[in-house]
């Protein structure tokens, strides 16, 4: 399979490695891989002590944690700064299948 790729200033081949979700059980929701993102690619969410979402303004009491959230994928143009700044490795990426030109 072959994958989209481009290249750098330089003139090396790369391939972008697109996030598609967040391992919650690793995230501890500090929020550096929301602030280094400017695409609006996540988002910080509520979750319970059994793991589930929760809204935690009508909920506040049922708050365990808080963690990051893909919100809109489409967004993402692959340059994996989230994951650079991730204490926690807990970013799943992937790159996007390139299309058959016929």
């Amino acid at each position: 399979m072959s994958y989209v790729t481009g290249l750098t200033f330089g003139g090396t081949d790369w391939t972008p490695q697109f996030l598609q979700g967040i391992d919650w059980s690793k995230c501890l929701g500090c929020g550096r891989c929301f602030k280094v993102c400017g695409r609006g690619v996540m988002s910080l969410i509520a979750l319970n002590d059994e793991g589930e979402v929760v809204d935690e303004d009508e909920d506040d009491d049922e708050v365990e944690r808080k963690v990051m959230n893909v919100i809109d994928a489409a967004k993402c143009i692959g340059c994996q700064a989230c994951d650079r700044v991730c204490p926690k490795d807990c970013h799943v990426y992937a790159p996007l299948a390139a299309l058959a030109v016929t």
